[in-house]
């Protein structure tokens, strides 16, 4: 029997794909988001795995514009108190997308 021998290059290039495809989960709506928007500056919640250099990517071929800049927070899990009992609050990531004047992002 013989075996198929498979590039490196092809699972490179599947995982590279399978990564990028879920790297933004959603634009994050606040208030304060809504007010950097009106000066080019768009929030969105990403995977714990992402970058500034995949994103880049994924923003490019999602909304077709180039991000002058990217900034990622890693926000924590916090303690919280509610209804008499003790929980968690997830943490997340999140990423703020600077753009040029006169790109914009459509978010509705």
């Amino acid at each position: 029997m013989a075996t198929k021998k498979t590039k490196t290059e092809d699972k490179k290039v599947i995982e590279k794909k399978a990564i990028s495809s879920k790297l933004i989960i959603a634009p994050r709506i606040t208030e304060k988001a809504s007010m950097q928007s009106s000066a080019n500056a768009y929030t969105f919640v990403v995977a714990k795995n992402a970058t500034k250099h995949t994103l880049l990517e994924e923003i490019k071929k999602d909304y077709k514009v180039t991000p002058r800049a990217i900034n990622i927070t890693n926000i924590p899990s916090t303690n919280v108190f509610v209804r008499g009992k003790f929980g968690t609050k997830s943490g997340f990531k999140k990423a703020i997308v600077f753009l040029k004047k006169g790109d914009t992002i459509n978010l509705a």
